[in-house]
């Protein structure tokens, strides 16, 4: 719906870490293990805690309604 964000990366992957910083959920790298801890995220699915999980494109992350679809630029 209108909720899905793209959020595009010119690596091979991000991880959950850095989406939440890149998306200005986080402002520091510090804050992704609180923020995964007090916080419902799910990637394609599956709730996810690990700050270092890794996104490919195509990978679709929920964080607190709003979905994210990873893609490469």
């Amino acid at each position: 719906g209108d909720r899905m964000k793209n959020v595009s990366i010119r690596t091979e992957y991000i991880t959950l870490g850095q989406l939440l910083k890149l998306i200005s959920v986080i402002q520091s790298g510090g804050e992704a293990k609180m923020y995964l801890m007090m916080n419902d995220v799910f990637v394609n699915g599956d709730k996810e805690e690990r700050r270092g999980k890794k996104l490919f494109p195509g990978d679709r992350v929920v964080i607190d309604e709003a979905e994210f679809l990873i893609q490469s630029k």
